[in-house]
């Protein structure tokens, strides 16, 4: 299948572990010209590193993009040295897991920095340039935790669910300018972040984590948590021509353990 994504400019946030690097993999593999954003130059040295192995050549970015001005400028220097950008992925951030009894009013604060704004503050400056130009395609990858309240959970879902709430919206109200957005909602994924939730789960509960993570995958009725490379595959059609005609849509990806008709 042609994606038509060779010598186009992708902007990964959170590009350098977990789903993000698998994206940035996945779309170096369709020739696209791949710019990767992270806090952590040494993250990004590593995953530089990683892709350059596969014959993946990637521009890094260090950013902290829960600060507007930070995002406003990584934006600016990706266009400038890599190219007009046909397509956004967002992937950095993530709300830590707390249990109810630990909540603060800093730890909504804090959930809402890491997910939300991470996310709202790039496309507050990438979105105007794709209108400008009238074309480009922004792939949110949220997670099932903005449909379904976990209650270890709570502030990253609330973040999660107010980046699809604002994903919809800006889809429908710029669709007439040839730019679309769309989102992904994966459920458990095989990444670093699997931990941290099966720790935050191990001290609501009182089991070992190891003990959960059989009982969680058990509850799918695909029997597995999702690999990253998966969630990179739908990232990767819905930023391209080949999804077209498909906007301010929300993919869920958790292998059928909540089977919802929306």
């Amino acid at each position: 299948m042609k994606l038509e994504l060779d010598g186009k400019v992708v902007l990964i946030t959170g590009g350098s572990k977990g789903i993000g690097l698998a994206c940035a993999r996945a779309f170096g593999r369709e020739g696209a010209r791949v710019a990767i954003v992270s806090r952590s130059q040494g993250n990004l040295d590593k995953a530089q590193g990683a892709l350059r192995e596969d014959g993946i050549a990637v521009a890094c970015f260090a950013a902290d993009l829960s600060v507007a001005s930070d995002a406003e400028k990584m934006v600016a220097a990706v266009e400038e040295q890599v190219g007009p950008l046909a397509a956004l992925v967002n992937s950095a951030g993530g709300a830590k897991r707390v249990t109810p009894t630990e909540l603060t009013p800093d730890k909504w604060r804090t959930a809402m920095d890491a997910k939300f704004f991470s996310y709202m503050n790039v496309i507050d400056f990438a979105l105007p340039r794709m209108v400008a130009r009238r074309a480009g395609a922004i792939v949110n990858i949220v997670g099932t935790g903005g449909k379904i309240a976990s209650p270890i959970h709570l502030p990253g879902g609330a973040a999660n669910a107010a980046l699809m709430l604002a994903s919809a919206g800006l889809a429908a109200a710029w669709g007439q300018a040839g730019v679309r957005i769309n989102v992904i909602n994966p459920g458990a994924t095989l990444t670093d972040r699997v931990q941290m939730s099966l720790d935050a789960e191990s001290r609501l509960t009182g089991k070992s984590p190891e003990e959960l993570l059989r009982q969680n995958q058990a509850r799918i009725p695909l029997g597995r948590y999702a690999n990253p490379e998966e969630v990179a595959d739908a990232a990767l059609y819905l930023a391209s021509a080949r999804a077209s005609y498909v906007t301010g849509a929300s993919l869920t990806m958790d292998g059928g353990l909540t089977p919802l008709v929306v």
